[in-house]
């Protein structure tokens, strides 16, 4: 496989869950019923992970490391969201990708995301180990 054009997607039809608004905590924390920044990034986050399979051996996983993004359009209930994640670079430990986000208007947000390969049960045991502390 070519790496230079890795890419996946991820969709999905904005619903109330979805919303800044679902995400309210205590009863006076005030959001709007449009789709969440936290799960653009949700949506972003899917689409690079999916971009990775083929990278992953037996028992491996990618875990999203770090992220900068900007949500530069609000998304009504109802509307198709859609992520891209396409490969920029790999280093040493990370994979690195452009990640964009889009609803039936147009662009909706961009940044970049980088993701780590794991060996997941290492990571449930180290978060397991973190519980006893």
């Amino acid at each position: 496989m070519n790496e230079q054009y890795l890419f996946a997607e991820a969709s999905l039809v904005v619903a109330t869950q979805d919303t800044a608004r679902h995400i309210a905590l205590e009863p006076g924390d005030a959001f709007p019923e449009v789709f969440a920044t936290s799960r653009m990034i949700a949506l972003m986050e899917v689409a690079a992970a999916r971009a990775m399979r083929p990278m992953l051996g037996d028992g491996q996983l990618s875990v999203g490391v770090s992220l900068s993004v900007r949500h530069t359009a609000a998304t009504p209930v109802g509307a198709q969201v859609r992520a891209v994640a396409t490969l920029l670079r790999r280093d040493a430990k990370l994979v690195h990708f452009s990640v964009q986000a889009f609803d039936d208007a147009g662009l909706i947000g961009e940044g970049e995301h980088a993701r780590a390969v794991i060996d997941a049960a290492r990571l449930l045991s180290g978060a397991q180990r973190r519980r006893s502390n």
